[in-house]
């Protein structure tokens, strides 16, 4: 097999564990928020099972990072994802037995998965030419299409039957992300082979960027790297927009009498949002440059906070959660990307697990404060600051394109 065609086999593959995975996250989040209000009795720690998501995939981040080092991008990877599965078996258990704390316990090691699935994209970009980069993460990116569909239609129907079977509503959606995990788990392990990193290795010892061979910096050097502070402030800042608005959302819907096949609608065009047009994504960041596309999603962040409280009506939230899913993909896609680009190999893992931390640990914020918000003061001053953080994120891709207009993949 020619490494051309064992390049486009790993990525074939870290797609379809992407979809699997995206789409045992999305079942999780479209019912977290009731969840959390139903099983604590207390609308205030709605956010609280997302939030325990996101920090087990903060810390889950830092471990995969550790794992694909040590035991190579497959294990590693097959590795987490199975963690995250198994954490899912407790979350179910949990959802029957109505036990809140347990819960938490569960989705916290079931975010070993999504951390798995996520750091999917920076092993599709290492073994691609940087000018391919953006639609290497893109392809993957784009497997969270299936997830986007998936995922929300599994929520309804996997509901109705723990309920028929007597374990509660809540418990099915549970149970269908398990699968999915497991699924991803299964998928890693299969088609990464060979090795990713050592086909990265030959890629660039056959003519890779002279920056991809050069040894680690250390943090401080990686701290003044215009680059690499960019991407990943701009990466944060996208991410807790995105999960602080879309966290709450199934409430305010719940509290305005839409049930759950009307909140799985709207997850589903906010997810359709997130994936469907990731190669339209990454090739508009090879082709025009990562800040250019950066500056679009920034500026779709901010209109959809500005029409998410506008009306409690479906058709109003469906526009404005597409419109905050794409925003975030073209934030993702570029800032990944650009963050590949101002990385050396002996780099990669360490500083894009940490950045996955730092993804993650603003989630679980983002989901958290969010909940708080939403109680103490309603569903549009939430959106409002949303609004806010986009601008912020606006003018940090200012100042690099000020500073380095003439770099054009940054």
């Amino acid at each position: 097999m020619t490494d051309a065609r064992a390049a486009a086999r790993i990525t074939a593959g870290l797609f379809l564990a992407h979809a699997l995975g995206s789409a045992g996250a999305i079942a999780i989040a479209t019912v977290a928020a009731i969840a959390g209000a139903e099983l604590s009795g207390r609308t205030a720690l709605a956010g609280l099972p997302g939030a325990a998501m996101q920090i087990g995939g903060a810390a889950a981040a830092l471990l995969v990072g550790w794992l694909t080092e040590r035991l190579g991008r497959r294990d590693g990877l097959a590795l987490a994802a199975a963690i995250g599965a198994a954490g899912m078996i407790a979350t179910v258990l949990a959802a029957v037995q109505g036990t809140f704390p347990w819960i938490l316990i569960g989705l916290a090691l079931a975010g070993s998965a999504s951390a798995a699935v996520k750091f999917a994209r920076f092993t599709a970009a290492e073994v691609q030419p940087r000018a391919r980069r953006g639609r290497a993460v893109a392809i993957v990116v784009m497997g969270g299409t299936v997830g986007s569909v998936l995922g929300p239609m599994l929520v309804a129907p996997s509901g109705a039957w723990s309920a028929a079977a007597g374990w509660g509503e809540l418990a099915g959606p549970f149970l269908a992300s398990l699968l999915a995990f497991a699924g991803a788990a299964v998928t890693f392990a299969i088609f990464l082979r060979p090795e990713p990193r050592e086909l990265a290795a030959r890629l660039e010892a056959a003519g890779g960027q002279p920056s991809d061979l050069s040894p680690a910096r250390p943090l401080r050097a990686l701290l003044r790297d215009p680059g690499v502070v960019t991407a990943v402030v701009t990466l944060v800042l996208a991410q807790g927009v995105m999960v602080m608005v879309m966290g709450i959302t199934s409430l305010h819907m719940h509290d305005h009498q839409h049930g759950l096949s009307a909140i799985s609608a709207v997850f589903s065009g906010h997810t359709l949002g997130m994936f469907a047009f990731s190669l339209v994504s990454g090739w508009a960041a090879d082709r025009f440059g990562r800040i250019r596309v950066l500056s679009v999603g920034g500026a779709l962040l901010a209109i959809a906070c500005l029409l998410a409280p506008l009306s409690p009506g479906f058709v109003p939230l469906f526009v404005a959660l597409f419109l905050l899913g794409y925003g975030w993909n073209l934030c993702y896609v570029a800032g990944s990307a650009l963050l590949s680009d101002h990385l050396s190999t002996a780099e990669r893992s360490a500083t894009q697990g940490a950045t996955d931390l730092a993804l993650g640990a603003v989630s679980a914020l983002a989901s958290l404060a969010g909940g708080v918000v939403f109680a103490a003061s309603g569903f549009a001053v939430m959106s409002g600051a949303g609004a806010v953080l986009s601008v912020a994120l606006l003018v940090v891709v200012a100042r690099h394109a000020v500073r380095r207009p003439a770099f054009r993949a940054g």
